[in-house]
């Protein structure tokens, strides 16, 4: 698989990276001989991942991000630019569920914080991403959205709205930045069985009456994402831009 989607050398920044599917991508990313960049808040988890992926032979530096802090998200990039020359690949992971009310109920600060970490910092990460690959000649950003920016689900107003926004942006950069060498896509999860899921479900009733309305009739892993991610950052998606591929079990086709 590594050799076939020919990402050795290249150099990955991923945020969200402490756990779940960021956590799951740099590892897939490591084994497939990339170098990393991690970002995330929790840097006790994030250092465990780094040193993981460190494990598999590749070379990682850990850098802690808040992707509310555009200062943070620029001292990203310009790690991957100073370590190693470049930035060839971003994977924009890192996101919050909020908190889950129905819509007049919702909390306006809810709703700013939900907004501010999902868009305004998937914004964030793409300028300054963008800036980066533009000088160097191209490269791959993938952005994570969720189902709930092609369907919406009760008492996640916010957080819907945000998936939604996430391929808007996906959309437009991708129409701007294609014809001068800079891939940009999305993974759309459905139901991944990750610490973010739990938070987001609240309870396993709900988590697992929706993974059992899936095609699939399960819940998905991280690596099933991870294995999309990677193939969007690799040369084998070529003709690949602006889409959202969605990662779901086949819940959306019903």
């Amino acid at each position: 698989m590594s050799d076939f989607l020919d990402l050795q050398g290249k150099s990955v920044m991923i945020t969200g990276a402490s756990s779940g599917m960021g956590a799951a991508a740099a590892l897939a990313f490591a084994k497939a001989r990339a170098r990393l960049v991690l970002g995330a808040r929790r840097v006790s988890e994030g250092e465990k991942v780094a040193q993981e992926a460190r494990a598999l032979g590749a070379e990682v530096v850990f850098v802690q991000a808040d992707m509310t802090r555009e200062n943070d998200i620029e001292r990203l990039v310009r790690a991957a630019v100073q370590r190693y020359g470049r930035l060839d690949v971003a994977f924009n992971n890192a996101g919050i569920g909020g908190d889950a009310a129905p819509l007049a109920e919702q909390a306006v600060g809810n709703f700013d914080m939900v907004m501010e970490t999902n868009v305004r910092g998937v914004f964030l990460c793409m300028k300054h991403e963008i800036t980066a690959m533009l000088a160097t000649g191209g490269g791959a950003i993938i952005n994570t959205a969720a189902v709930s920016a092609l369907i919406g689900f009760q008492n996640l107003a916010p957080y819907n709205a945000s998936k939604h926004a996430v391929m808007g942006l996906t959309k437009t950069a991708a129409l701007e930045y294609f014809p001068k060498g800079i891939r940009i896509n999305a993974v759309l999860p459905g139901l991944i069985d990750t610490p973010f899921q739990d938070r987001l479900w609240g309870n396993d009733d709900s988590k697992y009456g929706f993974a059992n309305a899936s095609i699939a009739g399960r819940i998905g892993t991280s690596q099933e994402v991870a294995d999309v991610v990677l193939f969007l950052a690799s040369a084998r998606s070529s003709f690949i831009s602006g889409q959202g591929v969605v990662v779901d079990g086949g819940y959306t086709v019903q």
